[in-house]
This record gives C-alpha cells, sequence and structure tokens, in this order.
C-alpha cells in the first residue's frame, strides 16, 4: 500500500505557486515550509487589502496578523467567525475554518487575552495499492490552537505574545506495508509590536501606525519519526498604515506590508558543480540543511539564498492595500499581492466590503488572480464578527 495522502495535500498547496514559471528553470527556487496553510490569511478583511494586516485598525482577527493590536481594541470582546473555500477551481471539498477572538483585562484598558483556533481540511483522498486497487479514504487535515497576550507599554506602543498548538495529519501507518507515517505535532510561537500615533495634518487629526510580527517560531514537523524533518512557515511581517478624513463621517486608510518567510532555502543539485566534488558538496549541505536548528534557520534565512542578495530580496512578497470607511459601519476595500515569480509567483488583487451593526458586522472578500490559470482565482471568504460591547449595550436597553 501506498501513501500517497501526504503527497497529494502537499501537491495541492504547493500548485497555489501559480501557473506562470519563468523559462529559467533554474532560477526558480521558492522556499519549502511544512505545514503551510498557517501563511493562509483566514478573515476576509486582511483578504480584501492583499493579504495584510500588521498595522491597521485592530479586530477580532488580529490574532493572525499582529496580537499585539488587541491592547488598542476599542471594544470590551469580540468573536470572530472565518470560511473560506479554497482552491475551487481545483476541487470542491478543501476549505479553512477559523475562530478567533479577545477580552480585554484589568482596570487600566491597557491589556488582552486572545486565542484562535484553525482547521485546515484537505478534503476526501482515496489511497490505492501498485494494481490500482482501491484502498482506504482518508480525510487529511490540518489544524492549531494558541492563546495570546498583549499589554501597553506606552500610551502609543504595546508588545504581545502568542503560544501555539500545531498538528498536522496529512499520513497514516500502513501496518501490513510497514509504513509508519503519522500525524506530526509542533509547537511554536509569535512576538509582535504595534505603534500608533495621532499626527495633526492642516486641520485634520490622522492615525499612522505601524506594525511587526515574527509568527511560528517553533519546532519541526515531521512524518516519518524524524527523518525528513520540515521547518514551520516562520515570517516576518512588517506594515504600516496611514488613516486620513475625507469629510465628516469618511475616512480612507492606506497601508502596506512586508514579508519574509524566516526559513533557510533548501540546496538544489543544480547550484552545484558537475562531478563527484560537487555532488559531496550537495549532500553535505543538504544534510547540514536538514539537521539545522529553527533558531539558527531563522538567522541563515538573510543570507544564504544561492544568488546571493539579489535572491534574498525576491523572497519578500508585499501586499498594498485601501479601506474606505462611512461611519465605522460602511466598508469597501481594495488591494493587491505580489510574490516574485522566482518564489512562487502569487500575484492577485483582492476586494472586498463590509456592514456592522451594533452586534454584528459581515465582510466577504473576492480574489481575482493576475494569471487566469492561477487555482487562487476567484476565491471568496466570509467573515462574520460578534461584538460584546453592542450586545450588552443592547441587553442593558432591554432591561
Amino acid at each position: 500500500m501506498k501513501i500517497i495522502s501526504r503527497f497529494i495535500a502537499i501537491a495541492l498547496l504547493v500548485v497555489v505557486c501559480g501557473a506562470k514559471v519563468s523559462a529559467q528553470k533554474n532560477e526558480f527556487n521558492p522556499v519549502e515550509t511544512g505545514v503551510t496553510s498557517l501563511g493562509i490569511a483566514p478573515d476576509a478583511r486582511g483578504a480584501s487589502m492583499g493579504d495584510l494586516g500588521a498595522a491597521t485598525d485592530p479586530d477580532a482577527n488580529s490574532q493572525f496578523w499582529n496580537p499585539s493590536k488587541y491592547a488598542f481594541a476599542w471594544s470590551q470582546a469580540a468573536v470572530s467567525l472565518n470560511y473560506t473555500p479554497w482552491l475551487r477551481k481545483l476541487v470542491n471539498d478543501i476549505f479553512l475554518a477559523d475562530v478567533s477572538g479577545y477580552y480585554k483585562i484589568g482596570r487600566d484598558d491597557n491589556q488582552a487575552i486572545s486565542a484562535s483556533l484553525r482547521y485546515f481540511s484537505l478534503g476526501e483522498v482515496n489511497t490505492s495499492q501498485e494494481e490500482g486497487i482501491v484502498g482506504q479514504s482518508l480525510n487529511p487535515y490540518e489544524l492549531s490552537f494558541d492563546v495570546g497576550y498583549s499589554r501597553k507599554l506606552s500610551e502609543k506602543f504595546s508588545m504581545g505574545v502568542v503560544f501555539r498548538y500545531i498538528y498536522s495529519a496529512l499520513g497514516f501507518s500502513d501496518s501490513y506495508a510497514g509504513d509508519q507515517n503519522t500525524g506530526a505535532s509542533a509547537f511554536a510561537a509569535d512576538i509582535s509590536g504595534y505603534y500608533t500615533t495621532y499626527p495633526i495634518i492642516g486641520r485634520n487629526e490622522c492615525q499612522w501606525s505601524w506594525g511587526w510580527n515574527i509568527s511560528n517560531i517553533g519546532t519541526k514537523v515531521s512524518y516519518d519519526g524524524g527523518e525528513n524533518p520540515a521547518f514551520l512557515p516562520t515570517n516576518l511581517r512588517l506594515g504600516t498604515t496611514f488613516m486620513f478624513p475625507l469629510a465628516d463621517y469618511h475616512t480612507l486608510a492606506l497601508s502596506l506590508d512586508l514579508n519574509k518567510l524566516l526559513v533557510p532555502t533548501k540546496p538544489r543539485r543544480s547550484d552545484f558543480q558537475d562531478g563527484i566534488e560537487g555532488e559531496e558538496e550537495y549532500i553535505n549541505k543538504l544534510e547540514d540543511w536538514r539537521n539545522m536548528s529553527p533558531i539558527t534557520g531563522i538567522f541563515k534565512s538573510f543570507s544564504d539564498a544561492p544568488g546571493g542578495m539579489k535572491e534574498e530580496f525576491r523572497e519578500i512578497t508585499w501586499s498594498f492595500g485601501a479601506e474606505y470607511s462611512y461611519n465605522n459601519q460602511f466598508f469597501l476595500r481594495a488591494g493587491y499581492y505580489y510574490e516574485n515569480e522566482f518564489k512562487g509567483n502569487r500575484q492577485y488583487f483582492g476586494m472586498g466590503a463590509g456592514f456592522s451593526l451594533n452586534v454584528v458586522r459581515l465582510d466577504a472578500s473576492y480574489m481575482l488572480a493576475t494569471a487566469q490559470t492561477s487555482p487562487l482565482d476567484q476565491t471568496l471568504r466570509f467573515t462574520l464578527t460578534f461584538d460584546m460591547d453592542g450586545l450588552r449595550d443592547i441587553l442593558g436597553k432591554r432591561r
């Protein structure tokens, strides 16, 4: 019996790299990680602006983008439900479901605790034997659960930490074939910061915010007893947002995010000379990469690309987006996400809208890939957020 479930699952995730591959195939060298679903944006608001959120105003989904923003949240508590049908152009049973929320603690309104639960289902996968006989029917999935704490360190600056448990069930054990592929567990942590100020430009009070988040600093994952461990998608996110009033009740926010995976690039045979010496050097480098600790890999990720600094800059993705708000009740959003063609070639526009009442806010987003053959094209996301302050006000009025 062959273990094909894990390979099918990984292939479906890797295919999001886009259809266009440069003719210079030797330059196509994306960074490889395990549990890649951790990098998928869960909420419609961030996705509609091109997958950004490091410095946008805090909301219930800040756990993914920058958990330190919770300390500046206006509401006492909020909970959001997120749903994303994933890769609908390929299959119809892959989805990401997410629940996120926070609660402000303390009388001085400068602390918050938060949590989120993510579940990524890869649908139904059928295994088969070499003879073509259908084997088991599996439902591989990945999930993570995390809790966080954020606190204001001054009137304008806050920091936050998150601790996360990750489980990835992409394989199974076949006792008859002697194959012992099992689910993989990992632990990770995030650390983040958020700074916001209110400059006066002309006669208008604006808001200028900066944020950063280093996420998924943790152990490796392995499905075969540690023989082939994979790095978690440790990521550095930097962002800024500038919000200014257009007129009474009308505001516009412009945001920019930069991302870089803090994961060492896997050596390739094509980057070494031909012959025995080149083969030995490649084997040694590959062994060093496999045995490298996650912390060492973070520092190596800034200087290990075969193409030097030129390739290091290629690993940086960027997102630019805008959000229009009317009276903080109606929202229109749009943005663009760019990844270098040699590092994955994910390039797409995001757009969306939102409507907020006292208690409930509904957001939706739509992704439009620049490549017609991209499996990310036409991706939808939906977010439903419940504001606890609004619910408390309604209950108080009824009393």
